[in-house]
């Protein structure tokens, strides 16, 4: 759950020896990359639509449960030394009402906003969402993953954090870890090497909650310093959790939090069998900014402005569209709540607008699954010229997959999928680029459209 900066992330894992691995890794040392294809490199796969994709990530979010409420007391036995986990908890809220997440949904849907938003299994140990919730009745537990359903996943890639967020629950009991240690909290887990089999079961476990719950799911979250002992087993494993269970084609994860100059591209990893009928590959989804609104418990002040001033001209999101992209914001679910009183909420409101007055023309919304496909067929497309054509070999179909092509010729592009014509429509500018659309940029063509699985050949 960590939100500073790179100083302060090394500061505080200096002091924090007896304290939960809650923070989150920036994003270095990470899983291999694999396997890489050919690309010309005169020709340049763009942003979507040439637009700077923006994405909204919001951790420790769950069916009614309030995770700041019910987790700090497990950390605080844990680690009961440790200042952050003495706070008046017992005085929050136990609920994060369905009210607000509708009220959340619906002003995000009119202002196209899209992201992440994790799915805590059997949050905080309370109950199962598959099964029982208590504290509440059956039927706002159901109520509550209607509404998940009918709100949320329009436009938001559902993850579950593992499976409880706080401890390690035995798979062949179902039940916590006897032991309360940082080998049995989820935020530190595993202390010692773990197979990726070891882990694909940790994770399948929480997996099948959710699609018990007709949620469906693309990837996962890793809950606070979850793998950190063992990141490319954790990507391998991610992997091949997801396929099994969900049959997703290319599973991706929110792990890592990309500071400064650090890249916010999603990372293919573990690529293989690129030529192949079968490819395979995890995509690492990372953060950009840190959490600034009411944190992990929900109950600090608010700093909106470090995302983006009220005229959208400082902040760490304007850093990231100013450079090209991508630009994922960052925050916990209880952190917009505020314990009841919505103040990050309001400044997260204020923000969106600010970007949207500045930058409509700019930028594009996108799901975390979305931008992980994105990014995957931009760096495993095969892209090779020759004699007029640009033959494109994609192990996974992209939309709005837009390239930038240098040319003198000036007829009209034409692009083909398996004998097959795809049309294409000029428009006069790039921010006119959509699905099946070109446009001239001096000695340069731009297209954007639909690309699909295997070879195509576009001729200029």
């Amino acid at each position: 759950m960590w939100s500073g900066s790179r100083r302060e992330f090394l500061r505080a894992g200096a002091a924090a020896a007896v304290g939960l691995a809650l923070h989150r890794c920036v994003a270095t040392a990470q899983a291999p990359l694999g396997q890489r294809p050919n690309q010309d490199a005169n020709l340049e796969v763009l942003n979507p639509r040439g637009r700077v994709p923006l994405s909204f990530i919001i951790d420790d979010s769950t069916c009614l449960v309030n995770m700041g409420h019910f987790c700090m007391p497990q950390f605080a036995e844990y680690a009961p030394n440790s200042d952050e986990y003495k706070k008046p908890w017992k005085t929050w809220p136990r609920e994060i009402p369905d009210a607000f997440l509708r009220q959340f949904g619906q002003w995000c849907g009119e202002h196209g906003v899209k992201g992440k938003w994790s799915v805590v299994p059997c949050p905080a140990c309370v109950g199962w969402l598959d099964r029982e919730l208590p504290g509440w009745s059956r039927k706002e537990l159901l109520g509550s993953l209607k509404l998940v359903r009918d709100v949320m996943v329009p436009n938001w890639d559902i993850h579950p954090e593992m499976i409880t967020h706080t401890r390690v629950i035995d798979l062949a009991t179902g039940r916590p870890m006897a032991e309360i240690s940082s080998a049995t909290m989820e935020n530190s887990y595993p202390q010692t090497k773990k197979s990726v089999d070891e882990l694909a079961a940790y994770m399948a476990y929480a997996l099948k909650i959710l699609k018990n719950c007709d949620l469906p799911c693309e990837g996962i979250t890793t809950p606070g310093g979850f793998g950190n002992r063992v990141k490319s087993e954790l990507s391998l494993a991610v992997h091949q959790a997801v396929r099994d269970v969900y049959g997703t084609e290319l599973p991706h994860y929110f792990k890592y939090i990309s500071e400064g100059k650090e890249s916010t591209r999603p990372r293919p990893e573990h690529v293989e069998g690129l030529e192949s009928d079968d490819p395979r590959a995890t995509v690492s989804v990372p953060g950009g900014t840190g959490d600034w609104f009411g944190g992990w418990s929900g109950d600090r002040q608010p700093e909106g402005q470090r995302y983006a001033n009220d005229d959208a001209t400082e902040g760490r999101m304007i850093e990231l569209v100013e450079r090209g992209g991508p630009a994922p914001m960052f925050c916990h679910w209880p952190g917009l709540y505020n314990n009841g009183a919505q103040t990050g909420f309001e400044q997260f409101k204020r923000i969106i607008l600010a970007l949207e007055g500045r930058y409509r023309d700019r930028t594009l919304w996108m799901k975390t699954s979305e931008l992980a496909r994105y990014y995957a067929a931009a760096e495993l497309t095969t892209i090779e010229r020759t004699n007029g054509q640009v033959m494109l070999a994609a192990p996974f179909a992209c939309p709005l997959f837009t390239l930038r092509v240098p040319t003198a010729h000036k007829a009209p592009p034409t692009l083909a999928h398996q004998g097959q014509a795809i049309p294409l429509a000029e428009v006069s500018a790039e921010r006119d680029l959509k699905e099946g659309t070109w446009t001239r940029r001096k000695d340069d063509l731009v297209l954007c459209f639909d690309l699909p699985k295997g070879r195509t050949v576009l001729s200029v």
